[in-house]
């Protein structure tokens, strides 16, 4: 039995494909044999993540995309469609984090943080249904984390948006499965990436204690004493996306070294 995964032919977006799980996310599909359109607001990102795949001959599409943004989302989706066809893979990994007190008198960071990890998900995955075809493979793969399964102090609007990613995944697998569409999310724990280093140093402040010290104690409570590689994320993105996980559907995934099996 051969487990080696094939996505030849596959069309895929990655949104947040610039940078961190979703750069690697990008470059394992592509390396599988999939065509890859790598959406961020950042131009500069993706002209850059997009130079370095294309030097190793793998086959991507920069595209601007503000997943906020209705219009725009549905140009950049547009554009993939009308330069590819069908959209077979949606990796819905566009995301903001950050700290979200109840007693912040400002209510600006709580919407952002919804806006763009929930409603713009909301907004593309619509979006990109209306392109993928039936009974042909289709997948729709959500980035949560962990703070999907359990809450932290200050994070309520991070852990509100990737609860809800959860709950999204559920209902619509059971509303695309007459599709031969799968539904589901991965749940990372901390990843070595930007993202979870402003989050140390976040959460290391409001301790007060040094941003060492906060991930010597965020390792430790890792049974397998370590940070997840965004290259590992990747990987088991490739195994949902192709037709080994057919069986699969409506799921909520940790890969998180077991930092909490929930």
């Amino acid at each position: 039995m051969s487990l080696e995964i094939q996505l030849t032919g596959k069309i895929a977006i990655v949104t947040g494909g610039g940078t961190g799980i979703g750069k690697a996310i990008a470059a394992s599909l592509a390396t599988c044999g999939a065509r890859v359109a790598i959406a961020s607001r950042n131009r500069a990102r993706l002209d850059a993540a997009a130079n370095e795949f294309q030097s190793k001959g793998l086959a991507v599409l920069p595209v601007t995309m503000n997943v906020r943004s209705k219009p725009e989302m549905q140009r950049a989706v547009g554009e993939v469609a009308e330069r590819w066809g069908a959209i077979h893979i949606l990796v819905n990994n566009a995301a903001i984090s950050g700290l979200s007190k109840i007693d912040d008198p400002d209510d600006s960071y709580w919407y952002d943080i919804v806006d763009t990890n929930l409603n713009g998900m909301y907004l593309i995955t619509k979006e990109v249904l209306r392109h993928m075809p039936n009974h042909q493979g289709g997948r729709v793969i959500n980035i949560s984390s962990v703070l999907g399964k359990f809450g932290v102090p200050g994070y309520s609007a991070y852990c509100t948006a990737k609860h809800g990613m959860i709950g999204f995944t559920r209902a619509l697998a059971l509303e695309v499965v007459g599709r031969g569409i799968t539904v589901n999310t991965i749940c990372p724990g901390w990843v070595d990436t930007a993202m979870a280093t402003r989050g140390i140093n976040e959460t290391a402040a409001l301790q007060g204690i040094t941003p060492e010290q906060f991930k010597a104690q965020a390792m430790a409570a890792v049974p397998i004493q370590r940070f997840i590689d965004a290259d590992e994320v990747a990987e088991l993105v490739c195994y949902v996306a192709s037709e080994l996980a057919r069986g699969m559907t409506g799921q909520a995934i940790n890969i998180c070294g077991g930092q909490t099996m929930i």
